[in-house]
């Protein structure tokens, strides 16, 4: 069974919440505001580890020196018979960064990435050619507000 946040003590998700924040932030400062040991900070995150709650650490480069890349959230339905297929083709586009299947409106939304908008424009014409998707919606990221 797989572990879920809420499983999780409030330590467990406030040391995690404080890492998505900062994963470079040291021990003891994590230690501090956790008001714990720091032996207790390093048991936690091995556990957290094993238990793969928390699968790597990672670095986000800032808005302005990460590329000029556009980014666009694309809503998106497709038949249902044909989703099967309709998610092998999206494996094989790399331009697809995350593909949340969702309630609502849409059956999928994707977050893509295109070098261009002419990229963009391309690619959505090959996500809306894809035999069962019917409709797609997208919305062009502008800038991000909070990125965690």
């Amino acid at each position: 069974m797989k572990t879920r946040l809420d499983m999780l003590d409030e330590t467990d998700r406030k040391l995690i919440s404080l890492l998505q924040m900062s994963a470079r932030d040291s021990v003891a400062n994590l230690a501090r505001k956790l008001g714990v040991a720091r032996t207790t900070v390093v048991a936690r995150l091995a556990r957290l580890e094993k238990n793969q709650v928390i699968t790597g650490y990672t670095v986000k480069l800032g808005q302005e020196v990460a590329d000029n890349s556009l980014h666009a959230y694309v809503g998106i339905t497709v038949e249902a018979k044909t989703a099967r297929d309709v998610l092998k083709r999206f494996r094989r586009m790399p331009e697809i960064e995350l593909l949340c299947s969702v309630s609502g409106e849409f059956d999928y939304v994707a977050w893509l990435r295109a070098a261009s908008a002419e990229q963009l424009d391309k690619l959505l014409d090959e996500i809306g050619d894809i035999d069962g998707v019917t409709k797609t919606t997208t919305s062009i990221v502008l800038s991000r507000k909070i990125d965690r």
